[in-house]
């Protein structure tokens, strides 16, 4: 049983620490051994900590019996995504100009989990600038799907997600911009969990410039992991304000439920799009088990979606252009400046003037959003309106880019609204894992998760009990 406890769950290994049922010695060395076994295949992690993470083990233990205080993650191993700042590590993003930016601090998401008693075993890979649905670049090689090697482990978490899929710590740190949490688990059949935009702290020191407006409203980071309890975890103990971060809104994890609170949206795509059978399945058998689980749901479209996915896209394409666009054309590989002009031949150019008038529509479509969480407090949607790419797909041109944009719509729509997203594993088709996708108002975590756990625990998916290997 202790060899093989890199199977356990966060919220598991956390109480036996506690309790001394087992060692947090044990758990690392548990996870580093799995690691041993399966990284030089999968590539998740980039770097792997295991001095560094033995030491921290042992004071981990040492505070146990010494009877201190502990945090909630005490003592569980866990990885950190190498485009955040981790004292002493580079922060690489993915990219081989930036092999010897070595953090000096942590970022605070990082923070906050050490502050817990997590005790990090290792950096997890991303692709270059962590800008692609596809987790590869020149310095760190490309992370492989578990399931199907022919099929994108997502990104930009993906080296996050392969390694929670596979036991390679109890929790993984990610973050997401455009779905770069929740795309992810869905590839990997985890869970994967993207806070609201001010609800995690986030600054990484190591960065030259402030990011951009539209981005700083985007992008979020949160955990990914095998259960939702254990999301749960990893939120709580990510969440803790910061001065370093003045967007931190000081929220309660859980609120008062809405009047309407049992009652869900189902939204199958959009007219433009049809989704994949497979997809639709998910969909539609997820909402039986809700139904099951008491709660009312019924056909029903979020406004104006078509326009919020576009948003993204124009927003911070344009805004790119003066930031990480430059960066991309000096230093990125071959891979994300492929990527990227795909993209740019699908965006909108925005003078000055244009660019406000978009983030004013930002404000207008978030406040119909809004309102239309007051009628449906929780909407069931797609991850994807796809299966998981196949690898290297955003690298065959600007016409299939096209495609892959509007099957990512259900991500990037909710990520330019700075809203809450939580992706859930439901099963198998034809061997790639299947998910589906539970959105909320601002803030609203809570009934993401708790809506979640219905489907969970009706689904009865085991990621570790069904790689095929």
């Amino acid at each position: 049983m202790m060899n093989e406890l890199w199977r356990w769950n966060a919220l598991d290994l956390a109480k036996a620490i506690r309790t001394r049922d087992v060692s947090s010695r044990e758990a690392v060395q548990s996870c580093l051994a799995r690691a041993d076994q399966v990284n030089p295949t999968f590539n998740p992690l980039s770097e792997i900590h295991a001095d560094q993470a033995l030491g921290a083990a042992d004071a981990a233990d040492a505070a146990v019996r010494d009877k201190r205080e502990l945090g909630i993650l005490h003592g569980v191993p866990v990885t950190i995504k190498a485009n955040v700042d981790l004292a002493g590590s580079a922060t690489t993003n993915g990219v081989v100009a930036y092999r010897d930016v070595v953090a000096q601090e942590n970022n605070p998401a990082v923070d906050n989990w050490i502050k817990a008693g997590a005790v990090v075993i290792g950096r997890s890979n991303v692709p270059a600038f962590s800008w692609r649905w596809f987790t590869d670049n020149d310095l760190h090689g490309r992370t492989v799907n578990p399931f199907d090697a022919a099929r994108t482990p997502g990104g930009s978490s993906g080296g996050a997600a392969v390694a929670a899929a596979l036991g390679i710590g109890a929790l993984a740190h990610g973050s997401d911009q455009g779905g770069s949490i929740r795309y992810p688990a869905y590839a990997c059949g985890v869970a994967g969990l993207r806070p609201s935009q001010g609800r995690v702290p986030a600054y990484n020191a190591s960065q030259r410039f402030e990011r951009p407006v539209a981005s700083q409203m985007a992008a979020t980071q949160g955990p990914l992991g095998r259960t939702i309890a254990d999301l749960r975890l990893g939120l709580a103990a990510m969440s803790s304000g910061d001065s370093r971060d003045p967007w931190w809104v000081p929220a309660p994890l859980e609120l008062p439920l809405p009047a309407a609170s049992r009652r869900v949206a189902l939204f199958r795509g959009t007219a433009g799009f049809k989704a994949d059978p497979a997809v639709v399945h998910a969909l539609e058998q997820s909402a039986a088990w809700l139904e099951d689980a008491g709660y009312i749901v019924e056909d029903a479209a979020p406004p104006r979606f078509d326009e919020a996915a576009d948003l993204w896209l124009n927003v911070l394409m344009n805004e790119s252009s003066d930031s990480m666009q430059g960066e991309i054309e000096r230093v990125g590989d071959r891979a994300i400046q492929r990527a990227y002009q795909s993209m740019l031949a699908h965006t909108s150019v925005l003078d000055k003037d244009g660019f406000i008038r978009a983030m004013a529509m930002r404000t207008t479509i978030l406040r119909e959003w809004s309102a239309f969480f007051d009628r449906f407090p929780v909407l069931l949607m797609p991850v994807s309106l796809e299966r998981p790419f196949l690898v290297d797909q955003d690298q065959q041109g600007a016409d299939v880019m096209e495609s892959m944009l509007r099957a990512q719509s259900p991500l990037v729509s909710t990520a330019i609204l700075g809203l809450p997203g939580l992706s859930v594993p439901v099963g198998l088709s034809d061997g790639v894992p299947m998910g589906v996708q539970l959105v909320a108002g601002r803030l609203r975590e809570d009934l993401c998760l708790a809506a979640g756990e219905a489907i969970e625990a009706r689904a009865s998916w085991d990621v570790l009990a069904r790689l095929p290997f």
